[in-house]
């Protein structure tokens, strides 16, 4: 065994975010084919504790979810370490135990892939730093663990930096890449930098179909070349709606995104749709209240029923009492969670 130090433990804090570009569809060895926008999350995040120590007889790798035996979510994170070698030479020569737990419900509509792997993926690099005795510039640090959660969860590339993100090449923003996510909030609006997400609960039954099967079903979808060319020009609109701080444009852009993606799971084949009749009342409802309000509120959705409703700081109390009083009686026991823009990960203390 190269001449490592012998154990230790970490911890990172990793936020979900919510596309305002979807990513839907992948080549090669999980790389988008075509750009994503998203903001990073405050309140939902996934804490993520790695305890390493020389390798033993046995199995490697040991995870616990709030302290309970996942099997799936075990061999997919044994499956992505498998991938890893190329970046982290001394994996083989450790075994390594991960105690994670999310601050959201599970099925919620919020991306637990994103947060979960980004979590993960930075302790890696901590661990990396930590044993090999080297300290990345911060940087380097974010760069590497953006590729790295890329290589589990596509979207986990954007969790690990905070406010707005980047990820997937694009002639609009010359710092773009497919190999890792770049920061964006440095160049948007303050009209959007203390964005509030209102996650409106109609169902929180898991998705009859996954995500990983939604982006295979896209390799042969007939409408896929247009859909690539569509998000390629929403993406250039979006970037520029982020930096005027054009709202109606950002909105626009949101949901006609968020109706391509499940209007893509609804033609592919085999055609599946994870919507329900109330996300339909829902988006009416938000729809008719934004014309006769005039308050800039919009939605986009994930992979799922439920929905993100997107607006101002400065239009919560307004926004809250529309929710309560007209969206309520559609929601699943009348629950959403609130959350809003956030700052990205964070090290935390060992429990």
């Amino acid at each position: 065994m190269t001449d490592y130090k012998n154990s230790g433990s970490i911890g990172w804090e990793s936020p979900s975010n919510i596309a305002f570009i979807k990513y839907w569809g992948k080549k090669g060895n999980q790389l988008p084919c075509n750009p994503s926008v998203s903001m990073s999350l405050k309140n939902s995040v996934t804490r993520s504790w790695l305890t390493y120590k020389p390798k033993e007889t046995g199995n490697q790798l040991h995870f616990l979810f709030e302290g309970k035996k996942q099997v799936l979510f075990e061999e997919r994170i044994t499956k992505f370490f498998g991938n890893l070698s190329d970046h982290f030479t001394f994996l083989n020569d450790y075994q390594i135990s991960i105690s994670s737990e999310n601050t959201f419900p599970h099925s919620a509509g919020i991306a637990s892939s994103a947060s979960a792997m980004s979590s993960i993926a930075l302790c890696l690099c901590s661990m990396e730093e930590e044993i090999a005795g080297i300290k990345m510039t911060e940087k380097e640090f974010f760069q590497k663990a953006s590729l790295v959660a890329r290589l589990g969860s596509g979207s986990a590339s954007r969790s690990v930096y905070g406010g707005f993100v980047t990820w997937g090449a694009s002639d609009s923003f010359s710092k773009s890449s497919d190999e890792h996510a770049v920061p964006f909030s440095k160049y948007v609006h303050p009209i959007f930098q203390d964005f509030q997400d209102a996650i409106l609960m109609v169902s929180s039954k898991k998705k009859e179909v996954s995500s990983s099967v939604g982006h295979q079903l896209m390799e042969n979808h007939p409408y896929a070349s247009a859909r690539f060319a569509q998000a390629n020009t929403h993406f250039e609109s979006m970037l520029g709606a982020l930096r005027s701080g054009d709202l109606k444009t950002f909105i626009e852009i949101m949901e006609n995104e968020a109706l391509s993606l499940h209007g893509l799971m609804m033609n592919s084949s085999p055609s599946y749709t994870l919507l329900k009749p109330n996300t339909f009342e829902l988006m009416e409802r938000i729809r008719s209240y934004r014309l006769s309000s005039n308050i800039p509120v919009g939605f986009t959705l994930d992979a799922g029923p439920n929905i993100h409703l997107l607006y101002p700081k400065s239009e919560s109390q307004k926004v809250m009492s529309f929710i309560n009083s007209e969206l309520s009686p559609f929601l699943e026991n009348g629950k959403y969670i609130v959350d809003e823009k956030g700052d990205g990960p964070r090290k935390i203390k060992l429990k």
